[in-house]
Protein backbone atom coordinates (compact mmCIF):
# COMPACT_ATOMS: atom_id res chain seq x y z
CA UNK A 1 0.00 0.00 0.00
CA UNK A 2 1.87 3.25 -1.22
CA UNK A 3 -0.35 7.15 0.61
CA UNK A 4 0.65 10.20 -1.00
CA UNK A 5 0.35 13.63 0.23
CA UNK A 6 -0.72 16.05 -2.99
CA UNK A 7 -0.64 19.64 -3.38
CA UNK A 8 0.42 22.17 -6.31
CA UNK A 9 3.67 22.26 -5.88
CA UNK A 10 4.72 19.02 -3.99
CA UNK A 11 4.16 15.26 -3.58
CA UNK A 12 5.57 13.43 -0.72
CA UNK A 13 4.93 10.04 0.10
CA UNK A 14 3.70 8.77 3.73
CA UNK A 15 6.32 5.99 4.82
CA UNK A 16 5.22 4.75 8.27
CA UNK A 17 5.18 1.46 9.52
CA UNK A 18 1.09 1.93 9.64
CA UNK A 19 0.11 4.40 6.86
CA UNK A 20 -3.50 3.97 6.93
CA UNK A 21 -2.88 5.19 10.65
CA UNK A 22 -0.83 8.24 9.41
CA UNK A 23 -2.47 9.36 6.79
CA UNK A 24 -3.94 12.78 7.51
CA UNK A 25 -5.48 15.39 5.18
CA UNK A 26 -3.03 18.43 3.95
CA UNK A 27 -4.05 22.05 4.66
CA UNK A 28 -4.23 22.39 0.87
CA UNK A 29 -4.34 18.98 -1.02
CA UNK A 30 -5.75 15.74 -1.20
CA UNK A 31 -4.66 12.21 -0.63
CA UNK A 32 -3.95 9.29 -2.50
CA UNK A 33 -4.23 5.52 -1.48
CA UNK A 34 -3.33 3.40 -3.32
CA UNK A 35 -3.65 -0.44 -2.30
CA UNK A 36 -3.68 -4.00 -3.84
CA UNK A 37 -6.94 -5.45 -3.84
CA UNK A 38 -5.80 -8.41 -1.61
CA UNK A 39 -4.51 -5.57 0.36
CA UNK A 40 -8.15 -3.69 0.52
CA UNK A 41 -9.84 -7.36 1.28
CA UNK A 42 -7.27 -7.99 4.58
CA UNK A 43 -7.46 -4.67 5.96
CA UNK A 44 -11.26 -3.38 4.83
CA UNK A 45 -12.15 -2.50 8.15
CA UNK A 46 -9.48 -0.30 8.59
CA UNK A 47 -9.80 1.14 5.31
CA UNK A 48 -13.26 2.33 6.01
CA UNK A 49 -12.16 3.67 9.54
CA UNK A 50 -9.56 5.94 7.36
CA UNK A 51 -12.15 6.92 5.14
CA UNK A 52 -14.45 8.19 7.59
CA UNK A 53 -11.93 9.95 9.17
CA UNK A 54 -10.80 11.75 6.25
CA UNK A 55 -13.73 12.37 4.27
CA UNK A 56 -16.40 11.67 6.89
CA UNK A 57 -17.87 8.93 5.02
CA UNK A 58 -17.48 4.74 4.30
CA UNK A 59 -17.05 3.13 0.73
CA UNK A 60 -21.20 1.28 0.67
CA UNK A 61 -20.91 -2.67 1.19
CA UNK A 62 -21.64 -3.63 -2.67
CA UNK A 63 -19.39 -0.77 -3.65
CA UNK A 64 -16.35 -2.83 -1.98
CA UNK A 65 -17.81 -5.90 -3.27
CA UNK A 66 -17.15 -4.07 -6.88
CA UNK A 67 -13.49 -3.31 -5.98
CA UNK A 68 -12.72 -6.72 -5.09
CA UNK A 69 -14.35 -8.10 -7.81
CA UNK A 70 -11.94 -9.30 -10.31
CA UNK A 71 -14.72 -10.54 -12.99
CA UNK A 72 -16.45 -7.50 -13.01
CA UNK A 73 -16.62 -5.46 -16.29
CA UNK A 74 -15.87 -1.71 -16.61
CA UNK A 75 -18.56 0.47 -14.85
CA UNK A 76 -19.52 3.58 -13.34
CA UNK A 77 -21.28 4.42 -10.28
CA UNK A 78 -22.19 7.06 -7.52
CA UNK A 79 -22.99 8.13 -4.42
CA UNK A 80 -23.99 11.80 -2.79
CA UNK A 81 -20.43 11.59 -1.54
CA UNK A 82 -17.87 9.99 -3.98
CA UNK A 83 -18.10 8.48 -7.72
CA UNK A 84 -17.06 5.22 -8.32
CA UNK A 85 -15.17 4.00 -11.20
CA UNK A 86 -14.12 0.48 -12.44
CA UNK A 87 -11.65 0.41 -15.22
CA UNK A 88 -10.17 -2.69 -17.38
CA UNK A 89 -6.04 -2.12 -18.25
CA UNK A 90 -5.28 -3.44 -21.46
CA UNK A 91 -1.55 -4.10 -21.02
CA UNK A 92 1.52 -6.59 -21.63
CA UNK A 93 1.02 -9.05 -18.71
CA UNK A 94 -0.93 -12.14 -17.18
CA UNK A 95 -4.17 -11.33 -15.68
CA UNK A 96 -4.59 -11.50 -11.71
CA UNK A 97 -7.77 -13.68 -12.31
CA UNK A 98 -5.56 -16.45 -13.71
CA UNK A 99 -3.58 -17.67 -10.91
CA UNK A 100 -0.71 -19.71 -10.64
CA UNK A 101 -2.31 -23.40 -9.50
CA UNK A 102 0.06 -24.84 -6.86
CA UNK A 103 0.81 -28.39 -7.40
CA UNK A 104 -0.02 -28.60 -11.64
CA UNK A 105 3.04 -28.51 -13.70
CA UNK A 106 2.81 -25.26 -15.50
CA UNK A 107 2.88 -27.06 -19.25
CA UNK A 108 -0.54 -28.30 -17.41
CA UNK A 109 -1.79 -24.84 -17.07
CA UNK A 110 -4.94 -23.88 -19.37
CA UNK A 111 -3.29 -21.22 -21.75
CA UNK A 112 -5.09 -18.07 -23.45
CA UNK A 113 -5.47 -18.91 -27.42
CA UNK A 114 -4.38 -16.88 -30.22
CA UNK A 115 -1.17 -15.07 -31.11
CA UNK A 116 1.81 -14.51 -28.20
CA UNK A 117 0.55 -11.03 -27.75
CA UNK A 118 -3.03 -11.44 -27.36
CA UNK A 119 -2.11 -14.18 -24.37
CA UNK A 120 0.13 -11.27 -22.56
CA UNK A 121 -2.52 -8.68 -22.36
CA UNK A 122 -3.75 -8.02 -18.80
CA UNK A 123 -7.11 -7.00 -18.51
CA UNK A 124 -7.61 -6.82 -14.87
CA UNK A 125 -9.81 -4.43 -13.48
CA UNK A 126 -8.68 -1.63 -11.81
CA UNK A 127 -10.78 0.52 -8.83
CA UNK A 128 -11.15 4.40 -8.19
CA UNK A 129 -13.32 5.19 -5.35
CA UNK A 130 -13.21 9.28 -5.83
CA UNK A 131 -13.58 11.58 -2.72
CA UNK A 132 -13.76 15.30 -2.38
CA UNK A 133 -9.78 15.18 -1.20
CA UNK A 134 -9.02 11.66 -1.13
CA UNK A 135 -8.70 9.25 -4.51
CA UNK A 136 -8.61 5.21 -3.09
CA UNK A 137 -7.41 3.61 -5.83
CA UNK A 138 -7.41 -0.57 -5.95
CA UNK A 139 -4.72 -2.31 -8.01
CA UNK A 140 -4.19 -5.78 -9.28
CA UNK A 141 -1.10 -6.94 -7.80
CA UNK A 142 2.39 -5.96 -8.90
CA UNK A 143 -0.04 -3.34 -10.79
CA UNK A 144 2.84 -1.36 -13.34
CA UNK A 145 0.45 1.32 -13.52
CA UNK A 146 0.22 2.37 -9.85
CA UNK A 147 4.27 1.87 -9.85
CA UNK A 148 5.01 3.85 -13.16
CA UNK A 149 3.07 6.66 -12.41
CA UNK A 150 3.98 7.08 -8.61
CA UNK A 151 7.60 7.20 -10.03
CA UNK A 152 6.14 10.10 -13.10
CA UNK A 153 4.11 11.73 -9.83
CA UNK A 154 7.30 12.19 -7.56
CA UNK A 155 9.82 13.10 -9.94
CA UNK A 156 7.51 16.10 -11.36
CA UNK A 157 7.56 16.71 -7.70
CA UNK A 158 11.07 17.29 -7.48
CA UNK A 159 11.21 19.08 -10.91
CA UNK A 160 8.82 21.44 -9.81
CA UNK A 161 10.62 21.99 -6.13
CA UNK A 162 14.06 21.89 -7.27
CA UNK A 163 14.03 26.13 -8.76
CA UNK A 164 11.22 27.29 -7.09
CA UNK A 165 9.41 30.13 -9.04
CA UNK A 166 11.04 29.47 -12.84
CA UNK A 167 8.72 29.32 -15.49
CA UNK A 168 10.12 25.81 -16.36
CA UNK A 169 9.17 24.33 -12.67
CA UNK A 170 5.83 25.78 -13.12
CA UNK A 171 5.05 24.38 -16.42
CA UNK A 172 6.60 20.63 -15.08
CA UNK A 173 4.15 20.73 -11.68
CA UNK A 174 0.81 21.90 -14.19
CA UNK A 175 1.57 19.14 -16.51
CA UNK A 176 2.97 16.41 -14.04
CA UNK A 177 0.79 17.54 -10.53
CA UNK A 178 -2.84 16.60 -10.61
CA UNK A 179 -4.99 19.86 -9.49
CA UNK A 180 -7.47 17.00 -7.71
CA UNK A 181 -8.15 12.85 -7.17
CA UNK A 182 -11.05 13.58 -10.17
CA UNK A 183 -7.72 14.58 -12.20
CA UNK A 184 -5.24 11.79 -11.29
CA UNK A 185 -7.74 9.31 -11.62
CA UNK A 186 -8.31 10.25 -15.08
CA UNK A 187 -4.47 10.49 -15.80
CA UNK A 188 -4.50 6.57 -14.31
CA UNK A 189 -7.37 5.84 -16.53
CA UNK A 190 -5.52 7.39 -19.83
CA UNK A 191 -2.01 5.86 -18.91
CA UNK A 192 -3.96 2.37 -18.86
CA UNK A 193 -5.62 2.92 -22.16
CA UNK A 194 -2.10 4.15 -23.45
CA UNK A 195 -0.80 1.18 -22.45
CA UNK A 196 -2.62 -1.07 -25.37
CA UNK A 197 -1.81 1.56 -27.85
CA UNK A 198 1.58 0.94 -27.46
CA UNK A 199 0.71 -2.66 -27.64
CA UNK A 200 -0.82 -1.98 -31.15
CA UNK A 201 2.43 -2.16 -33.68
CA UNK A 202 3.33 -5.69 -31.86
CA UNK A 203 -0.61 -6.65 -32.39
CA UNK A 204 -0.37 -5.50 -36.43
CA UNK A 205 2.78 -7.03 -36.80
CA UNK A 206 1.37 -10.60 -35.47
CA UNK A 207 -1.48 -10.47 -36.95
CA UNK A 208 -0.03 -9.54 -40.04
CA UNK A 209 2.31 -12.78 -40.10
CA UNK A 210 -0.70 -14.42 -40.05
CA UNK A 211 -2.37 -12.86 -42.81
CA UNK A 212 0.94 -13.70 -45.02
CA UNK A 213 0.51 -17.18 -43.74
CA UNK A 214 -2.32 -17.94 -44.67
CA UNK A 215 -2.04 -16.37 -48.07
CA UNK A 216 1.10 -17.91 -48.83
CA UNK A 217 0.80 -20.55 -51.47
CA UNK A 218 3.87 -22.25 -50.65
CA UNK A 219 2.91 -22.82 -46.70
CA UNK A 220 0.06 -25.09 -45.88
CA UNK A 221 -2.00 -23.80 -42.90
CA UNK A 222 -3.87 -25.59 -40.22
CA UNK A 223 -3.44 -24.43 -37.27
CA UNK A 224 -7.44 -23.47 -37.40
CA UNK A 225 -7.71 -23.48 -33.96
CA UNK A 226 -5.58 -21.05 -32.71
CA UNK A 227 -7.44 -18.82 -35.71
CA UNK A 228 -10.64 -19.01 -33.80
CA UNK A 229 -8.69 -18.52 -30.69
CA UNK A 230 -7.61 -15.30 -31.53
CA UNK A 231 -10.70 -14.20 -33.52
CA UNK A 232 -12.18 -15.16 -29.76
CA UNK A 233 -9.74 -13.44 -28.06
CA UNK A 234 -9.98 -9.90 -30.40
CA UNK A 235 -14.07 -9.66 -29.51
CA UNK A 236 -13.44 -10.56 -25.88
CA UNK A 237 -10.93 -7.24 -26.17
CA UNK A 238 -13.61 -5.11 -28.18
CA UNK A 239 -16.34 -5.90 -25.01
CA UNK A 240 -14.01 -4.94 -22.67
CA UNK A 241 -13.42 -1.52 -25.04
CA UNK A 242 -17.30 -1.13 -25.28
CA UNK A 243 -17.57 -1.75 -21.39
CA UNK A 244 -14.74 1.11 -20.98
CA UNK A 245 -16.35 3.47 -23.38
CA UNK A 246 -19.65 3.17 -21.41
CA UNK A 247 -18.36 3.42 -17.84
CA UNK A 248 -16.08 6.91 -19.47
CA UNK A 249 -19.53 8.19 -21.28
CA UNK A 250 -21.38 7.61 -18.10
CA UNK A 251 -18.77 9.90 -15.97
CA UNK A 252 -18.87 12.72 -18.41
CA UNK A 253 -22.69 12.62 -17.86
CA UNK A 254 -21.85 13.12 -14.22
CA UNK A 255 -19.09 15.35 -14.40
CA UNK A 256 -21.90 17.76 -16.67
CA UNK A 257 -24.11 17.44 -13.64
CA UNK A 258 -21.73 18.39 -10.82
CA UNK A 259 -23.19 22.48 -9.20
CA UNK A 260 -20.77 25.00 -10.62
CA UNK A 261 -17.99 26.21 -9.12
CA UNK A 262 -17.83 29.24 -7.14
CA UNK A 263 -14.42 30.93 -7.85
CA UNK A 264 -13.10 31.12 -11.43
CA UNK A 265 -9.89 28.82 -10.29
CA UNK A 266 -12.71 25.87 -9.38
CA UNK A 267 -14.51 26.18 -12.83
CA UNK A 268 -11.14 25.97 -14.72
CA UNK A 269 -10.45 22.66 -12.53
CA UNK A 270 -13.99 21.82 -13.93
CA UNK A 271 -13.58 22.57 -17.20
CA UNK A 272 -9.74 20.85 -17.38
CA UNK A 273 -11.88 17.40 -16.40
CA UNK A 274 -14.24 17.39 -19.17
CA UNK A 275 -11.19 18.38 -21.51
CA UNK A 276 -9.02 15.50 -20.37
CA UNK A 277 -12.60 13.02 -19.85
CA UNK A 278 -12.77 13.39 -23.50
CA UNK A 279 -9.55 13.24 -24.46
CA UNK A 280 -9.42 10.06 -22.66
CA UNK A 281 -12.46 8.78 -24.16
CA UNK A 282 -11.32 9.73 -27.54
CA UNK A 283 -8.39 7.36 -27.05
CA UNK A 284 -10.73 4.54 -25.82
CA UNK A 285 -12.56 5.04 -29.45
CA UNK A 286 -8.92 4.86 -30.70
CA UNK A 287 -8.35 1.47 -28.93
CA UNK A 288 -12.00 0.27 -30.42
CA UNK A 289 -11.67 1.43 -34.20
CA UNK A 290 -8.43 -0.64 -34.01
CA UNK A 291 -9.49 -3.63 -32.03
CA UNK A 292 -12.55 -3.56 -34.62
CA UNK A 293 -10.23 -2.92 -37.51
CA UNK A 294 -8.15 -6.05 -36.16
CA UNK A 295 -10.85 -8.22 -36.14
CA UNK A 296 -12.14 -7.39 -39.54
CA UNK A 297 -8.59 -8.23 -40.58
CA UNK A 298 -8.63 -11.61 -39.02
CA UNK A 299 -11.54 -12.09 -40.95
CA UNK A 300 -10.81 -11.22 -44.42
CA UNK A 301 -7.68 -12.99 -43.87
CA UNK A 302 -9.65 -16.67 -43.29
CA UNK A 303 -12.02 -15.29 -46.30
CA UNK A 304 -8.87 -14.24 -48.72
CA UNK A 305 -7.61 -18.08 -47.58
CA UNK A 306 -10.75 -19.60 -48.20
CA UNK A 307 -11.26 -17.73 -51.89
CA UNK A 308 -7.46 -18.39 -52.58
CA UNK A 309 -8.23 -22.33 -52.09
CA UNK A 310 -11.20 -22.08 -54.69
CA UNK A 311 -8.97 -20.45 -57.08
CA UNK A 312 -5.87 -22.58 -56.93
CA UNK A 313 -8.50 -25.81 -57.22
CA UNK A 314 -10.27 -24.34 -60.44
CA UNK A 315 -6.93 -23.86 -62.03
CA UNK A 316 -6.25 -27.22 -61.31
CA UNK A 317 -9.28 -28.47 -62.36
CA UNK A 318 -9.30 -26.09 -65.69
CA UNK A 319 -5.86 -27.59 -66.66
CA UNK A 320 -6.68 -30.88 -66.07
CA UNK A 321 -10.01 -30.07 -68.27
CA UNK A 322 -8.31 -28.96 -71.01
CA UNK A 323 -5.51 -31.58 -71.09
CA UNK A 324 -8.72 -34.07 -71.15
CA UNK A 325 -9.93 -32.29 -74.18
CA UNK A 326 -6.99 -32.27 -75.91
CA UNK A 327 -6.00 -35.81 -75.73
CA UNK A 328 -9.91 -36.87 -76.17
CA UNK A 329 -9.75 -36.71 -80.09
CA UNK A 330 -6.20 -38.80 -79.97
CA UNK A 331 -7.86 -41.50 -77.78
CA UNK A 332 -10.64 -41.13 -80.50
CA UNK A 333 -8.13 -41.88 -83.42
CA UNK A 334 -6.19 -44.57 -81.70
CA UNK A 335 -9.33 -46.12 -80.80
CA UNK A 336 -10.58 -46.29 -84.54
CA UNK A 337 -7.70 -47.36 -85.63
CA UNK A 338 -7.36 -50.24 -83.24
CA UNK A 339 -10.77 -51.88 -84.58
CA UNK A 340 -10.72 -55.65 -85.46
CA UNK A 341 -11.62 -54.73 -89.29
CA UNK A 342 -9.62 -56.26 -92.49
CA UNK A 343 -10.15 -53.15 -94.17
CA UNK A 344 -9.16 -50.06 -92.86
CA UNK A 345 -7.98 -46.84 -94.69
CA UNK A 346 -3.65 -46.46 -94.48
CA UNK A 347 -3.36 -50.03 -92.18
CA UNK A 348 -1.59 -51.45 -94.88
CA UNK A 349 0.21 -48.82 -96.16
CA UNK A 350 3.93 -48.63 -95.59
CA UNK A 351 3.25 -44.92 -94.13
CA UNK A 352 0.42 -45.10 -92.73
CA UNK A 353 1.88 -44.85 -89.09
CA UNK A 354 3.49 -41.41 -89.26
CA UNK A 355 0.57 -40.09 -91.95
CA UNK A 356 -1.72 -40.90 -88.89
CA UNK A 357 1.04 -40.06 -86.28
CA UNK A 358 1.38 -36.77 -87.81
CA UNK A 359 -2.34 -36.02 -87.90
CA UNK A 360 -2.85 -36.73 -84.68
CA UNK A 361 0.49 -34.48 -83.66
CA UNK A 362 -1.52 -31.22 -85.60
CA UNK A 363 -4.62 -31.96 -83.68
CA UNK A 364 -3.17 -31.69 -80.77
CA UNK A 365 -1.28 -28.59 -81.47
CA UNK A 366 -4.30 -27.01 -82.97
CA UNK A 367 -5.82 -27.44 -79.75
CA UNK A 368 -3.63 -26.23 -77.77
CA UNK A 369 -3.26 -23.13 -79.36
CA UNK A 370 -7.35 -22.63 -79.70
CA UNK A 371 -7.02 -23.39 -75.84
CA UNK A 372 -3.91 -20.66 -75.52
CA UNK A 373 -5.67 -18.05 -77.13
CA UNK A 374 -9.19 -18.50 -75.38
CA UNK A 375 -7.08 -18.01 -72.13
CA UNK A 376 -7.60 -21.72 -70.68
CA UNK A 377 -3.89 -22.11 -70.89
CA UNK A 378 -1.96 -19.53 -69.00
CA UNK A 379 0.94 -18.93 -67.25
CA UNK A 380 0.04 -17.67 -63.41
CA UNK A 381 1.63 -14.58 -62.00
CA UNK A 382 2.91 -14.42 -59.26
Amino acid sequence: MRIFNVNAAQVTEILAPDPLASAHLPEKGYLWIACTRPELEAMQAMMQATLQRLSGMELVDLHISDLLNQQLPSRYDYTSQYDLLVFHRLAAGHSEHEPVQVGVPPHRLPKRGGPPILRRIDTSPVGFAVFDRVLLSVHPTDCTVREAYAARLLAASQADTRVPGTPDSRSAGARGIPAGPADMMLRLVNQMVDGYLDLRRQLTQQLDHWQLELLSPKTRFNNWATMLEARLALHHLDEICDDQRAALQDWIEALKNWPEAETPQGQREQDLLQVRSRDVLEHIERVVHHVRRLEQSAETAVQMHFNAQSHRTNQIMRTLTVLTAIFLPLNLIAGIFGMNFEFIPLLHKSGGFWITLGFMALTAVSLVVFFWRKRYLERSGR
